[in-house]
């Protein structure tokens, strides 16, 4: 099927309605009239507390949008000029507060008053914010570690981000898409630091402008943009000692002029990491006690650049550079000793070590163009591309030591994995403001080129031999054709009704060469329709209710397809599956939000051809390792968080989450599995003094499952931290998982095989972290926009 076929198809059927909120609009000038440039809008709730900020355009111009009807209060606030504040009431047709006049101050300010503090956890209609900024432990962390603090976000053994009890989350960086997971996306969180962050939002339910990838929503890490003309930088450092020493450090500048705007960061992570792997297996009457370590020399580099243009007031254009650079040098060794099941001395003891070198290179570049009128309408072309590189090699020997002392069956295999992925998108979205109204539609293309190789040689006597049994080449190609229509209007004072459909066409190709001449090809064609929809309920300033769908897809990672037999050691075989289907889920939720604060949600989500890893028994004492559909997945969720104060004082923030999650096995490889699971996390913050604070923090998962095969004991963590804060310098020292709970234990079985194991890394460490801030504090952030490149699948694992 063909784009234009797709597009008439698409503008025949697709019909949305989304919600449209009340808006607060004005324009700020000074006593001569001459319109005031980055004038802080503050909007306060009538009991004061901050519900949403802004700053003026060139023109003065401000607006406060998806805004429910009621009282509040407004300030405006301006270096060298005096305060203004006003009560406003908010009505259906919203508020057009028309010219407001600021006038010089000729006293010179020696103190300032905060009218409001940005919390630490915001709702908003789609979306959960964290923000970051706001969190005192976080500095010095990663951005791996702040996203198990965020709300509804839980990082599992395998550092893989599950939201609402659901894996399978897409993530952008600065509203683009990452292009990474697994491995490589947990490599570039951990270089990047919680200090680049200024809030993460959690979006569960993405409106259909959004790609319809990722069953579990949409994880949004934006970065930190300074304020004002001029130009400000930032630099700090982080020491982490566990098991081992590590660090990271950034420094990065922002500079702005009425039309151009510039950024730069550079940020790295260096130092040894340390993980542990025990697994306990039953097979074929025997136990393989299998104790795994693994200690890897990293050195991560993250570049990232952007040039923003406003040729005037309604026309911008602009290009963005990220280059990521990861280096790996890792030594695994194995030691399985192997006996009769209860044995106290093992018959024979498999010794395997593994030497692995990998270096990664991902680079990212983005071009655009913006048009957007004083009315709100907009129009947006994105091109991009985005390139991945690794090259991968391993060395692995493998022995057998008997009870006596003896070795015995000696081999040597060395295996290069090298991998090249190409991505191209572009994308055309346009924004349409009716009377009490507004529609938007777009399309879009995106391709996905993977060469993967697989070589692998057996040592004999020192020489490497080609194995051409076991040595191949995977190229996947994977083209998406998509657009949207959507269309938002409000129905009553107090009732929104929300809807949407997208279209996706996906044609790919998986083709095997083999040097045995056993090839093969895959060729798929399909194309689904994705609704989505909702109905906002707010029945006065206190209370809103939304209920909320939609349908999304979980198409597999690239790696997944890729029917390569990777060894882990002499008895364990991973193999991709360039047969696993995509799996879908629908999404339903229900959420309450009391006085912006207090939320509480449920949703359940039904996956149809979920795909899990399976264990399955080989001829003798091996096993390999292969993802499958093997089951359909039901997660019902309910989850409730609230953020609050002590005395005025000290800031609390605490959120808890339980959900019941049910495999029920298609495959005849796979056993049910039901878990009642529940997890929470909370933080307070003490202000010692005026420029020192103390917090502590801890988190909680109880039993689940994981993976949809094994089921996992409860974990946790607890930490503090002391922070001194001078002028321009920042000092912090933390201690994080003091009692060491965050180590995983888990247990599973398939047939003709019963597994247990536990893992952790060296999470007990103690942190000392310094930033300085130095130029012009008052830089101003360049207008958040979107690329096309924002919704492409992140599966290069």
């Amino acid at each position: 099927m063909k784009p234009k076929i797709l597009l008439s198809l698409f503008t025949i059927f697709a019909i949305q309605f989304v919600s449209i909120s009340q808006s607060i609009t004005g324009i700020v000038a000074d006593e001569s009239d001459t319109p005031l440039q980055f004038v802080n809008v503050i909007l306060n709730t009538a009991e004061d507390a901050l519900f949403k900020t802004t700053v003026t355009n060139e023109g003065g111009e401000f607006n406060l949008s998806n805004i429910p009807v009621g009282e509040y209060k407004l300030y405006l606030s301006l270096v060298g000029y005096t305060p203004l504040n006003q009560v406003i009431s908010l009505t259906e047709e919203g508020v057009n507060l028309g010219k407001l006049n600021m006038s010089n101050s000729s006293e010179e300010i020696e103190d300032a008053t905060v009218v409001g503090k940005i919390p630490l956890i915001e709702v908003e209609p789609d979306r959960t914010v964290f923000n970051v900024s706001q969190n005192l432990s976080s500095s010095g962390n990663s951005a791996l570690e702040v996203l198990r603090m965020a709300p509804g976000v839980q990082i599992d053994n395998d550092n893989n981000i599950i939201v609402e009890g659901k894996m399978g989350v897409i993530v952008y960086i600065d509203d683009r898409q990452s292009y990474l997971s697994g491995e490589e996306l947990e490599a570039f969180l951990l270089s990047l630091q919680a200090d680049e962050i200024e809030k993460i939002e959690v979006i569960t339910q993405p409106s259909s402008k959004y790609d319809a990838a990722g069953n579990a929503g949409i994880i949004n890490i934006i970065l930190k943009r300074e304020k004002g003309l001029g130009t400000s930088g930032y630099a700090s450092m982080t020491g982490t000692y566990g098991q081992y020493l590590r660090g990271n450090g950034q420094i990065g500048f922002t500079t702005r002029t009425k039309k151009l705007h510039v950024t730069g960061n550079y940020s790295n992570f260096v130092g040894e990491t340390f993980y542990f792997f025990d697994f306990e297996r039953q097979q074929n009457n025997k136990l393989f006690d299998s104790y795994t370590g693994t200690v890897t020399e990293n050195l991560n580099n993250n570049f990232r650049f952007s040039v923003d243009y406003d040729l005037n007031d309604k026309h911008t254009i602009g290009t963005g550079f990220r280059l990521n650079l990861s280096g790996q040098d890792g030594v695994t060794s194995n030691d399985t000793p192997i006996g009769p099941i209860g044995f106290i001395t093992p018959d024979s003891t498999l010794i395997a070590v593994t030497n692995e070198l990998k270096n990664s290179q991902n680079i990212y570049t983005n071009v655009f163009y913006a048009y957007k009128d004083t009315l709100g309408n907009a129009l947006t072309l994105d091109l991009n591309y985005g390139g991945f590189g690794q090259s991968r090699e391993n060395s692995l020997n493998n022995q057998y030591q008997l009870s006596d002392g003896d070795v015995i069956g000696i081999n040597s295999t060395f295996q290069e994995t090298p991998i090249d992925i190409d991505i191209y998108v572009a994308q055309l979205d346009y924004e349409k403001k009716l009377k009490k109204a507004s529609m938007s539609a777009g399309v879009k293309y995106s391709q996905v080129i993977t060469d993967n190789e697989f070589d692998i040689y057996n040592v004999v006597n020192g020489t490497q031999v080609l194995d051409i049994n076991r040595s191949n080449e995977f190229v996947y190609d994977e083209s998406i054709y998509a657009a949207y229509l959507n269309y938002n209007r409000s129905l009553s004072k107090t009732l929104k009704f929300q809807g949407g459909l997208r279209l996706e066409h996906t044609e790919s190709t998986g083709e095997l060469t083999s040097l045995n001449n056993q090839d093969t090809t895959v060729v798929r064609s399909y194309t689904n329709w994705f609704p989505s929809g909702g109905l906002t309920y707010t029945p006065d300033f206190s209370n809103s209710w939304s209920l909320v769908y939609s349908r999304r897809i979980q198409r597999p990672g690239y790696q997944s397809l890729n029917p390569f037999e990777f060894q882990l050691n002499e008895l364990s075989f991973m193999k991709g599956n360039p047969f696993l289907q995509p799996q879908y889920t629908d999404n339903i939720k229900l959420s309450h939000t009391y006085k912006y604060t207090l939320t509480t949600s449920f949703s359940y989500s039904f996956v149809d051809d979920f795909f899990a890893q399976i264990t399955e028994v080989l001829d003798g004492d091996r096993n390999f390792l292969q993802s499958r559909n093997v089951a359909t997945q039901q997660v019902y969720n309910f989850s409730v968080s609230y953020p609050f104060t002590v005395k005025k004082k000290i800031s609390v923030y605490a959120n808890v989450s339980s959900n019941y999650t049910e495999y029920i096995g298609t495959d005849d490889g796979f056993t049910d599995v039901k878990q009642l699971s529940y997890s929470g996390f909370a933080q307070a913050t003490v202000p010692l003094s005026e420029s020192i604070s103390f917090q502590m923090n801890g988190w909680y998962s109880g039993p689940s499952i994981w993976g949809g095969t094994f089921q996992t004991k409860n974990i946790g963590s607890l930490s503090i931290a002391l922070q001194k804060k001078w002028e321009r310098l920042t000092a912090k020292v933390s201690l994080n998982d003091i009692f060491y709970s965050q180590p995983w234990r888990a247990e599973a079985q398939f047939p003709g095989l019963i597994t247990s194991g536990s893992g952790g890394s060296d999470s007990r460490q103690i942190q000392l972290y310094l930033s300085w801030n130095f130029g012009n504090k008052t830089v101003k952030s360049k207008k958040e926009r979107k690329t096309g490149a924002d919704d492409l699948d992140d599966r290069i694992e």
